[in-house]
């Protein structure tokens, strides 16, 4: 086993602690994975960062922060059909911050959960904030956020998660949000050292309901001595059981 050199992602009963968006997915995608990685300090498989997407997601913020500062609504914005500009907010470069994100302490639990948000607008006409993804890719296939494939669902519960943040934080939100979804074009005749995007603006309506419940199952889990069971789903789990069994 790896474990990490220090404690910080390491749960303590009885002390507080830090649970990030993604560590809540983490717990929704399999509960032993997600034990051993916070309860017994192990590392989890990690993925390589995207620089590419982390390109698209900075040169966005650039972009939009133009309008931020000019309060005047971008493009984007107008397709929605809604009297958007993006929000002017002094915590607004914390919150973007993968290290610190909106924070709301849960004091039933004693865990701080945390998200880092890449954009929030506002409506004009409701005075109601509105949680903003970046997402890019490269597909020649239809972008939707139904097609029921898993990364999707999690893009979801990320919109969901930092809707409740905000709430939690005495802001009025809707539930409605949007992704701004760059789709790289590979239909061009040559690359001439540049990517042309074809970029969407998707709506999602978003459900704050299950996400307090959702802490206190992982809080029940975290307090717990025994390890958990595999989710039947869990590539992870099932690899290392078929390396295990050879």
């Amino acid at each position: 086993m790896a474990f990490r050199k220090n404690n910080t992602y390491k749960y303590e009963p009885g002390k507080n602690f830090r649970l990030s968006r993604s560590a809540i997915d983490s717990f929704m995608k399999c509960n032993k994975c997600f034990y051993i990685n916070r309860r017994m300090n192990v590392k989890d498989i990690g993925m390589p960062g995207f620089s590419l997407n982390s390109a698209v997601d900075e040169l966005l913020k650039k972009e939009f922060d133009h309008h931020r500062e000019s309060k005047t609504a971008h493009p984007y914005m107008k397709s929605t059909g809604r009297n958007l500009i993006p929000f002017a907010h002094e915590n607004l470069d914390t919150w973007r911050d993968n290290f610190k994100g909106v924070s709301y302490l849960h004091e039933e639990t004693n865990l701080t959960i945390t998200g880092a948000i890449d954009d929030v607008w506002i409506d004009l006409d409701t005075d109601e904030l509105i949680v903003v993804e970046y997402k890019s890719t490269s597909t020649n296939s239809e972008i939707s956020l139904n097609d029921g494939t898993p990364w999707k669902e999690g893009y979801k519960r990320q919109i969901d998660i930092y809707q409740w943040l905000l709430k939690m934080n005495g802001f009025q939100v809707s539930d409605d949000s949007w992704f701004i979804y760059a789709n790289g074009l590979k239909t061009v005749d040559s690359f001439s050292n540049e990517l042309k995007f074809d970029t969407l603006v998707l709506k999602y309506t978003g459900s704050t309901d299950w996400v307090e419940p959702k802490i206190l199952e992982i809080k029940k889990l975290l307090d717990q001595d025994t390890i958990p069971e595999s989710s039947d789903n869990c590539e992870t789990c099932s690899y290392v059981t078929s390396v295990n069994s050879l």
